[in-house]
């Protein structure tokens, strides 16, 4: 009898045992250490939007908030469809997460619309212009579950660059996407600027990736040099198609973003898509953390000058030394 009842002793033990050790294992037994569900989603592949996203989970790691530790990242890519996107905002709802980042502003205008009435914090990133888009009051103030990070940037800086790379541009054209709310409002801007420095400017619009070869072939010989702005549809998906209309012309086309230069433009005042994204994960980390959403004020980007020497040869032009000495990155093939 004596055996047997330290035969039972040694099980439960070792079921206790076994037991007290799960949550460390799990994470999600009562008692255990919290696993925060965190859904991200962009609305398509793109190098600038992939460092935003990048950035975003440095930033949180960093800040103690690590993927596979305390942390569950739910990543979802629509791939510029805008019913994919939809039906992705439906699911990560559906997910209750503990916090949902939406990269461009198509990406949050749609998690906005599907996580109404919900507590779900939503983080925005490289969205142009967060109060235009109607996710939040303004500029000083979030919304009771949202706010984020813009790539807002000022024109002159870029009109200004554009001139110091080619002096004697009179007309400057610019294609985007009208559907998208980021890249009308920066085409706007562009036309109210553009008088100071004694430009005009001439627009190719497309709607969709299919239409931006055409749009960047409408502006051969009605300009003298391109500007593209923060547009997912021309600079994103579409942007090899301006690239090729650009070199097969001789015609030169500059961007506003660092990952849209690289693939092949000549150069711009650019946003920083890899620190738009820290700086949307130092925001996560503060809301789960704690920290009220709403008592945390959207913020804008940092801005650098690119330039592509190579990339301005191939579409006709010589970048000059100064302009490549005074450039914060310079790009090589």
């Amino acid at each position: 009898m004596k055996k047997k009842g330290l035969l039972v002793l040694s099980v439960c033990l070792g079921i206790a045992l076994v037991l007290a050790a799960l949550p460390f294992a799990s994470g999600c037994v009562p008692g255990g250490p919290k696993v925060y569900k965190v859904c991200i989603t962009q609305i398509a592949t793109h190098p600038d939007l992939d460092a935003n996203r990048q950035g975003i989970i440095d930033a949180m790691a960093e800040k103690g908030f690590v993927e596979g530790e305390n942390v569950e990242f739910v990543i979802q890519n629509p791939e510029g469809d805008m019913t994919v996107a939809a039906s992705i905002a439906d699911y990560f709802v559906s997910l209750k997460p503990d916090l949902v980042h939406a990269i461009t502003t198509p990406s949050a205008q749609t998690l906005v619309a599907a996580a109404e009435g919900t507590d779900i914090p939503i983080i925005f990133s490289s969205v142009t212009d967060p109060v235009a888009a109607g996710l939040v009051p303004s500029w000083e103030q979030a919304a009771p579950t949202v706010t984020g990070v813009s790539d807002w940037f000022e024109m002159p800086p870029q009109v200004e660059f554009v001139l110091e790379v080619m002096p004697d541009v009179e007309v400057l054209g610019t294609a985007y996407n009208p559907g998208e709310v980021n890249a009308a409002v920066q085409a706007e801007i562009l036309n109210d600027v553009a008088p100071d420095y004694g430009l005009s400017v001439v627009e190719a619009t497309a709607a969709s990736t299919a239409d931006v070869y055409a749009a960047g072939m409408s502006l051969v010989g009605r300009c003298d040099a391109v500007w593209i702005p923060t547009c997912n549809t021309v600079g994103g998906v579409g942007i090899e198609s301006i690239i090729k209309v650009g070199e097969e012309n001789q015609l030169p086309i500059f961007g506003s973003a660092v990952g849209m230069i690289e693939t092949g433009l000549v150069g711009g005042c650019s946003v920083d898509y890899y620190w738009i994204g820290q700086q949307a994960g130092y925001i996560a980390a503060r809301i789960l953390s704690g920290e009220d959403i709403a008592n945390i004020p959207p913020m804008k980007s940092a801005v650098s000058t690119v330039v592509y020497p190579a990339a301005a040869e191939r579409m006709g032009i010589t970048i000059p030394q100064a302009v490549i000495d005074s450039a914060d990155i310079v790009l090589e093939d």
